[in-house]
Order: C-alpha cells, then structure tokens, then sequence
C-alpha cells in the first residue's frame, strides 16, 4: 500500500494477487463506481490503478488488514494528514499576549498552534462515529490513536505525550479547558500550585495582621499554626481554622520554606490585597489606586482652582504657621486669589474670595466658568453660593483627603519647590529624599522628649509680604510649558488666553455672600445710612419692592484693598432691592463750593426731581362722596376743587443755573 493524494491506497494488482477480489469481481465494481479509484492504470511504463482503501466496501477492508496487517494504522495516518487544518483561533490565541497571559516566542507560540490542531482533528474523527468505526473497525481506539499521533511527530512537529493514557488525559483537558491547557508550567499560567487556595488564603489572613508581620514571622506564625502550637480563628465568626486541613499528600503537616512565603506575599495580586487592608485609605488611594490622566483646558477662567496650605515658617510671637488660602487659574497656573489668618475658618475662605473678585474686576474679567473646591470649609455653601448656576455655571467638590484630584495642589508645590525654596531658607520636607529640600530642627531633650526649635522665626508682616512677593514671581515666571508657550509667562498665558464665553461679575450676589453686611434703613423714601455715609437708591421705584410697613433692610457691600466701599446693595430677606449710589454731599457756602460741588448738587436735584415727577405719576385722585335717599333722587356730586400747584423755587443755594429745570428736562 501507498499513500495518493494523502489518502492511503491499494494497487489494483495487489487487490486481485492477494486474494482480496477477483479481476472481473474488481472490473465490475470499479464501473459501477463502488470504490474510488484515485489514479488509472497504463499509459506511462510502470502506472498501475490506485483504489482508495478507505472506499472499500467494508468486508474488503477487512481483508485488506488480513492479507496486510499494519493498514488500519496506515488509513488513521492517511485520514489525519487528510482532514488536518491549522487552527487559526488558536494562532490568534497564542499569539496575543492579552488572551494566553504570557509573552510566548514565536516558535513557542507555533508549537502550540500545531498541538492544538492535532487534537482538533482527533476530537472530529472521535465526533465522527461513522468514520471512526470505519478506521478502527470497531469502536475509538486509543492505543491506536496515541500510537498514529506519535508516528506523525516528525511530520507535523507536535510535542503531544506518547502514553495512550496522557494522550487521553490531554485530549480531555483540552476539551475541558481550551488552549491554556497547552501553555507549559514555566510560563507561569499552568504551574503546579505550591499550596492550594485555602493555604494562600491562611497565608495572606496571618500577613494582615494589625501589627504588619515580616515575611519571617508569617512563616513563623504559619508553621506553628499547623503543627499545632498556635489556633488561628476567624475574628468575623469566631471559628477555629482545623490544621488537619493544611496537611500534605501524605497527611503530614504542609511546612513551608521562607522562598514560598515570600514568592505568594509578593505576587502582585497578592500584594495590592495586603496593601489595602495595611495601609489607611489615603495612602493606599494615593501609592495603589489607578488615577485619572487629565489635561489642561485652552483658556484662561475656564476652570479655577482653590486650596489652602500652612507656610512653611513659623511666627516669632505664636510658633506657629500662618494658614494661607489661595486662587489658581488651572490653565495658565496663576495665583488669582490670595488670604492669609492665623486660624483655617471661614473668614480666611471670604477674604480669598474678595481677592479674587477684585482682581477679576479691576481686569475687567467675566467670573469663571468653573471652580474646583474642597469639602472642609467650602460645603456651608453647597447650597448657596456654591451651587451650581448661582455664582459659577459649573462647581466641582472634590472628593475628601483627595489631594492630587485638585489641581491647586499641584500649583502650591510648583510655587513652593520653585520659588520660595530658592528665595527662603527653610523650605522643604524633614523626610525629603533629596538633601537639598530636607529641613532639619534641633531638638530639645526635655522631659516630654518631643519638642524641637527653629532655626528662625519671623513677624506676620515679614511672613505675608514675602509670600505676596513669592506670587509676584510666581505669576510671572515662564509658563512651564514652554513648547505650548513660547517665552510667555504665566500671566501672559492668562491675559492672552481669557475665555470669550464667560458670564459678567455679579456683583449683587458676589456682595451677598463674600461682601461685609450691615442692617439700616431707608429713610425718607431715597437713602440709606452705612458706615457714617448716605447712601441713594438708584431711583424711587426700589420702595415697592419692600414688603408692607417694614423699612428695614440689610445692606451688603463690596470694598477695595484700601477697605474703601465700592459697591452697595440691599436686600430684604431673599429679595434684592436696589443696588445704592454714594451721591456726596455738596458745600453750602458758595465762597468755597467747588466744581465738584455743583455736580453732587445737580446729582442731588436728579433724585429729587425723579422722586417728584415718580409722585406726580401715580398721585392718588380724590373721588366725591354722597348719601343715597330713600326717594332715589339723583344727586350731583360735589365739585372738588383742583390744587394749583405753586410755582418751585430752583435758585434756593443762589447758583447760577436753573439746575432744577435741567434736571426735569433730563427726565
């Protein structure tokens, strides 16, 4: 017998000589197309016909393996070759490294292509019961199988075992398990485990413990557990972990050396599990959580961010850190904002708050479209100021102890490493790494054995102006990216780059919440009394706006750096009256009156004349009155006279334009 097209086949003459068939037996089935013949015979010297044995009907194929025993193995090799494909699922598989888990060479890679090829095409001949009957004769031989796949290494280049039994087994792990059955051990997918699950488990509960065990005392503790020297329990349910479960193949305690305590402690799933049951919340957020990548948006008060921090220097009259409160631009990275206290509480958030304000006003700046603030002292106003749609479109509180969500952190650093540290002494970290930011103090051996001493101290004006000067230099220090950037500053970035879609100051709501606020009242019906000064309604249509017999108001204001009042307004509870003009006051004598006083004079006369001419469109028409006889007689009404209305005197203060005629005509 020989092989034809990969199909094991039986000469004509060899079927007719070895008494399988007669000649005219073989003629007549041959036309009647019972068999496949492959290759005819004449022609070319030496071409004899080539049957199929696979195409014999089945009692020649039985006496095919008689006359020439070893052909079933040669058909099973002749049908394998035949029906072999390589798996491109698999070529897929073990040549991505996300799927398969390891890196694999691509020889490596090849070699487990070719294996599970070969046990695709023995799973489809064991699927194939009609075929299989047909090679076998008779039921799925494995000895045959496993005997035929080794005959067949060299030829494809498989590395499957040769023992019928691992043959079988493999076949069957396969089928279970798919392709990583087929990684080796020494990649690190399918190793023999040193312990099994509940061990490691046991392992990890004992290096959990509060007191942060060394690798060497969780052996210690381990070994001693299961020789029965130490109970070990569950602190949840109280129960008792059973040694007799932690033993061997052999029923001997399960021992294990320090390399394999110290190879499952470090395994990094394993160790990311330690680390969130050892370490507080912050450090394991901020040393093992996955973060999220960000950048920068493209214009200046797009987004503003607000932090506070200790300086680093420390007051000679109180030894301690004056509390600072600052504003950053997240585009450009400036300082916008700044406040200084001796204490962290809510008057040192205000004050940041007016700083800022006032920068963005005297810039002539919209308000920002965003802020990014803490939970600490800025949550009193979630509700209020710090809602969203009140004063900024859009507000982001950012998540407790989450320093490196906030960008202003990251800017304090910047300033801090970058300019004070090079403009100061004393700046730095006791724990720093580096020499050069590493402070140090010297320590006092005194009975409580804790207390140190500064090199310096300094005085609240040094300490504040310094750190003003800081930010000066800061702000106009070259922007760090300078590819971005080119030669511009900080403050360059933030002039040059404003947001065109921001929302103009609301100065009403800015006064109300971060603004001073003093109660008065409005008297006679046009100004209010606030720090020793009057202050004008804007124009007498404010007054109906107040509620019924109630005066009362509570005024805010916005002041400048001088403390200097710049804008008022009044509210009556929730409702917003009026926002106030300071007018002046003008001088009486006229030796002395000034161009500035005849201007609040004729301000003055506005008002007033606005007040009269408000009074003249709605007075109040007098009607007539008469009582109804019994008769039903029609009675005239009286006629009620109509008030002649005195000619006003304009030149009372003897200047020398009517500005009481000038002020109506303005009207």
């Amino acid at each position: 017998m020989e092989y034809y097209g990969n199909r094991l086949c039986i000469s004509m003459r060899d079927l007719v000589d070895g008494g399988i068939m007669s000649e005219p037996n073989y003629k007549q089935l041959a036309s009647r197309g019972r068999f496949d013949v492959v290759r005819r015979g004449g022609g070319a010297a030496g071409c004899y016909a080539l049957v199929a044995v696979d195409s014999l009907p089945q009692r020649y194929q039985d006496k095919v393996n008689e006359v020439y025993p070893g052909g079933a193995q040669a058909r099973l090799e002749g049908w394998i070759k035949s029906n072999y494909e390589v798996d491109q699922a698999a070529t897929a598989f073990f040549f991505d490294k996300g799927k398969c888990g390891v890196a694999l060479t691509a020889d490596k890679a090849k070699e487990y292509i070719t294996n599970a090829s070969v046990l695709n095409t023995c799973i489809k001949l064991y699927e194939r019961a009609s075929t299989a009957q047909r090679l076998f004769g008779g039921k799925y031989d494995w000895s045959m199988m496993a005997t035929t796949i080794e005959t067949l290494r060299k030829h494809f280049g498989h590395t499957l075992p040769a023992s019928t039994l691992r043959f079988r087994k493999k076949v069957n792990d396969y089928k279970a398990n798919g392709y990583a059955c087929l990684i080796s051990g020494k990649f690190g997918n399918q190793s023999a485990r040193k312990v099994d699950h509940k061990t490691e488990r046991l392992i990890l509960g004992i290096a959990v413990l509060p007191n942060k065990p060394w690798n060497t005392n969780v052996l210690e503790l381990y070994n001693s557990f299961v020789t029965g020297e130490l109970d070990v329990y569950d602190p949840e349910t109280g129960e008792l972990f059973d040694p007799e479960q932690f033993t061997d193949k052999n029923g001997e305690p399960m021992v294990l050396s320090e390399a394999t305590i110290n190879n499952y402690l470090n395994k990094p799933k394993n160790r990311v599990l330690i680390e969130h049951r050892l370490s507080s919340y912050t450090t394991f957020m901020h040393e093992q959580m996955p973060h999220m990548h960000r950048h920068h948006g493209e214009f200046s008060l797009s987004k503003v961010s607000f932090d506070d921090r200790d300086l680093p220097r420390k007051l000679k009259d109180s030894r301690i850190r004056p509390k600072a409160y600052y504003a950053y631009d997240v585009t450009s990275g400036c300082c916008i904002g700044s406040a200084y206290n001796r204490a962290k509480n809510v008057d040192l958030v205000v004050d940041m708050f007016r700083d800022m304000f006032r920068l963005l006003d005297r810039q002539g700046w919209g308000c920002p479209a965003e802020v990014e603030v803490e939970n600490h002292l800025m949550s009193q106003w979630r509700d209020s100021f710090l809602r969203a749609g009140v004063m900024f479109p859009f507000v982001r509180f950012c998540a407790p102890m989450n320093s490196q969500e906030k960008h202003a952190e990251q800017f304090n650093g910047a300033k801090k490493r970058s300019i004070e540290h090079r403009n100061h002494i004393g700046i730095g970290r006791f724990y720093a790494k580096s020499r050069q930011y590493r402070t140090e103090s010297v320590k006092v051996f005194d009975e409580l054995n804790d207390t140190y001493v500064e090199k310096e101290y300094y005085t609240w004006d040094e300490l504040i102006a310094d750190d003003l000067r800081d930010i000066y230099e800061y702000n106009h220090a070259l922007h760090p990216n300078q590819k971005k950037y080119k030669g511009m500053t900080r403050w360059d970035v933030l002039v040059a780059n404003i947001n065109p879609t921001l929302q103009p100051l609301d100065k009403a709501t800015i006064a109300r919440y971060v603004g001073e606020r003093v109660s008065t009242t409005i008297r006679r019906n046009s100004y209010c009394r606030v720090a020793g000064e009057d202050w004008w309604l804007s124009k007498t249509e404010a007054i109906e706006l107040l509620a019924p017999n109630d005066y009362k108001v509570e005024a805010y204001y916005l002041t400048d750096a001088e403390g200097k009042i710049t804008d008022m307004f009044i509210y009556q509870g929730d409702m917003y009256i009026d926002r106030l003009d300071n007018v002046g006051t003008f001088c009486t004598a006229r030796a002395e009156q000034t161009e500035k006083d005849e201007q609040v004079f004729v301000e003055q006369r506005k008002k007033i004349s606005h007040f009269n001419k408000y009074i003249e469109d709605h007075a109040i028409a007098r009607v007539g009155l008469s009582e109804r006889d019994s008769a039903a007689e029609t009675v005239e009404p009286e006629e009620v006279p109509v008030p002649v209305e005195e000619p006003r005197e304009t030149q009372d203060m003897g200047f020398t334009d009517d500005y009481a005629a000038r002020a109506l005509a303005d009207l």
